[in-house]
């Protein structure tokens, strides 16, 4: 694992020995490979006081002077590369966050210190208080993620992709920092005029990927590369783009057995056509229920989709093998995937307006989580304080319509501020880096992004055709099967589990006993969805992703947050699982 650690602000002699001291504890037992310790600057009342812990392959440290540094994380274990960065100069800190948010950086200010770390686990352990944060929690409900800058802790913050903050130390009669200015780094913008020479465009297309992949081919490992394939067009492209540029591959793809829609045959159709070896990772619920704690460490913040634990598994797998692995994470966000095709043809077709408020509540609802049934889940005590929280909010600077003159560049660009920045990269990360891998994601590439914003809408999306133009340029690098597919997204059972032989094991951290116990939900929450009295709209899949995002909370504030959880003896999960069976055939269908 890699990761970085420091604190900036003022301090007294006696109290810097104490910062000395707790980032040290912080990073112990991980290797540090830099640390630089307090020095005195005028601009504070008091001395300042900075100190910074870096360790794995993936972080880097530079000096810069005599009294500053830089330190910063690469996920793609590519020196320069960074994901996010932290410069302290004379009186001035800077957090940064690369625009794909691929990695993640969190702090908070504890007197008058700046704290900062990659991973939250580790901040949690200098911050003595650690309560929930409630509109975390709402968040995290409503997205199946915490939106930035909210974490799932009060009072700790994470830096926003694509975004720096800057804290300066006040003048000689002020007392530390002050609050953080903080400025956008990159904007994804539509021109006035658009790419539509369809030729051109394919041509440039795959000059832009085939530069990207060599961009991408530093620092490689002497044998095998892992590329994550689960036979979509993605990560088939990630994994011909390597073959084509003369990288030795093994390819990596889940088996769900007898459980849910199987895309094991496409992946396996790709590696044949690209002649690589796949290795077929077991995603039993054996191995998913044993990888749930593990899953929620690795994460670090509450990711509640169903991928996580089968990726874990994916990780696993592939860091016996290798230290770098690829994957197709981010095609859907730049080339306008299957999921902008719904909003666009209500606001097209519907009665929505996409400049008025019923626009940013259909897109929140592409979710499918839980916002709009929050009487029927939360806690009574908790009901007010959610009512005044408006998750719109966290939606407006990425729906600003603004930056775009289509409502199709307008979702794309949404897409890769929100569902990608916030959800996919990060979680992507944080699993390859838990097992010490170099997790390197093509299509986040600056130049390719920004070009896809020149490109007309109607390249991206012919008809029903999603992704049009990326097939285009691709349709002679893969089998025909795989470029002109429809897009079904990986197929994870997780209603078939839950309701299933994962049962029991669910009642272990969702029981009623359990979550009275928490006081934030309400104690029948999870047995209402099981049974399908919670919602007419919770069905079919809806079920398992609900139950799936609720159990997922649950593990992370027992293995992160450290709260004590409380198992219930009076388990109504212990009843047999066969008296919900009915429930379950055909069910991820739905």
């Amino acid at each position: 694992m890699s990761g970085v650690v420091g604190y900036w602000g003022a301090a007294s002699g006696a109290q810097s020995k104490d910062l000395i001291n707790k980032c040290t504890e912080a990073a112990r037992g991980v290797g540090t490979s830099g640390f630089v310790y307090p020095r005195p600057h005028s601009n504070f009342n008091k001395a300042a006081a900075y100190g910074i812990a870096c360790w794995g392959d993936n972080s880097y440290f530079e000096r810069r002077g005599r009294v500053g540094f830089t330190a910063s994380l690469s996920a793609s274990g590519i020196p320069g590369a960074a994901d996010i960065r932290i410069e302290i100069e004379a009186g001035q800190l800077t957090l940064s966050r690369d625009a794909f948010g691929r990695a993640t950086l969190y702090w908070t200010q504890v007197d008058e210190v700046v704290w900062f770390s990659s991973r939250l686990d580790i901040l949690l352990a200098i911050v003595e208080a650690r309560e929930v944060s409630l509109a975390g929690l709402y968040g995290y409900g409503c997205f199946s993620f915490v939106p930035a800058p909210l974490t799932p802790v009060e009072n700790v913050f994470a830096v926003s992709a694509g975004s720096k903050m800057t804290w300066r130390a006040g003048e000689s009669e002020a007392r530390g920092p002050v609050l953080p200015a903080i400025e956008r780094t990159t904007e994804f913008l539509e021109p006035e005029r658009a790419v539509v020479d369809e030729a051109g465009a394919i041509l440039r297309l795959r000059g832009l990927l085939e530069a990207l992949i060599r961009r991408q081919l530093e620092h490689l490992p002497a044998g095998p590369v892992g590329v994550f394939l689960s036979g979509g067009l993605d990560s088939s492209i990630t994994a011909a783009l390597l073959v084509r540029a003369g990288v030795s591959v093994r390819a990596y793809t889940l088996d769900f057995g007898a459980f849910g829609f199987s895309e094991l045959p496409f992946a396996e159709l790709v590696a044949d056509a690209l002649s690589i070896p796949l290795v077929k990772v077991p995603a039993t619920p054996r191995e998913i229920h044993n990888a749930i704690e593990p899953t929620a460490m690795a994460l670090d913040t509450p990711f509640g989709d169903g991928v996580t634990a089968p990726l874990f598994l994916l990780s696993r797998a592939a860091s016996r093998d290798t230290n770098v692995v690829f994957n197709g994470e981010g095609g859907d966000q730049l080339f306008g995937g299957w999921t902008n095709k719904p909003l666009i043809a209500s606001s097209v077709y519907g009665d929505h307006n996409p400049n008025g408020g019923d626009f940013e509540r259909e897109y929140l609802r592409t979710f499918h989580r839980l916002h709009g049934y929050e009487q029927s889940t939360y806690a009574e005590g908790l009901q007010q304080s959610i009512a005044r929280l408006h998750p719109f909010d966290w939606l407006a600077d990425a729906l600003d319509a603004s930056f775009t003159r289509s409502l199709l560049h307008r979702l794309r660009r949404a897409n890769l501020m929100i569902k990608g920045a916030q959800n996919i990269q990060p979680r992507a990360t944080a699993l390859g880096l838990a097992h010490g891998l170099a997790v390197r994601t093509p299509f986040c590439d600056r130049a390719l992004a920004e070009w896809t914003f020149e490109v007309a809408g109607e390249l991206h999306l012919r008809g029903p055709c999603e992704k049009y133009l990326l097939k285009r340029a691709v349709e002679d690098w893969l089998p025909a099967e795989i470029v002109w597919r429809e897009k079904r997204g990986m197929g994870v059972p997780l209603t078939s589990w839950c309701l299933g032989p994962l049962w029991r094991a669910a009642g272990d951290w969702l029981t009623p006993g359990a979550l009275e116990s928490e006081g934030r939900f309400q104690p029948d929450l999870a047995l209402r969805i099981a049974s399908g009295r919670f919602s007419g709209h919770v069905q079919g899949r809806r079920i398992g992703e609900i139950l799936w995002l609720l159990l997922m909370w649950e593990a992370w504030r027992k293995t992160v947050l450290k709260e004590h959880h409380k198992p219930s003896y009076l388990n109504s999960h212990w009843l047999p699982a066969r008296w919900l069976q009915w429930r379950v055939s055909g069910a991820e269908n739905l």
